[in-house]
């Protein structure tokens, strides 16, 4: 995940008031419980003044979720931070399907 700020004084700011957010990022597939990224499990990005601007993510989907991607089920993702909030529902098809490709 890239947050991207153009102007450094924005980028600092911005960033101070997102720490955690990497641990906010979410998938669902239809209406199932959302799943939480596991982030930056090579090194911590974050200290107690700002997140990073670049975070690394993965979804351990469980099994139940990965079968209904593969049979088509619409995907959902989104951020639910205190300071950020967004989601896209339902994915672009071509997204879906590129993600769903990666499950084989």
């Amino acid at each position: 995940m890239l947050i991207e700020y153009a102007d450094p004084d924005a980028r600092r700011v911005a960033l101070g008031k997102l720490i955690g957010v990497e641990d906010r990022c979410w998938i669902r597939a239809n209406e199932m419980e959302r799943i939480f990224a596991i982030a930056d499990e090579d090194l911590e990005r974050a200290n107690d003044e700002k997140t990073s601007a670049v975070h690394f993510l993965r979804f351990e989907l469980p099994p139940a979720m990965v079968e209904a991607v593969k049979n088509g089920a619409p995907l959902s993702v989104g951020v639910d931070h205190e300071n950020y909030h967004h989601s896209i529902s339902p994915v672009p098809l071509p997204v879906r399907d590129s993600l769903r490709a990666d499950l084989d």
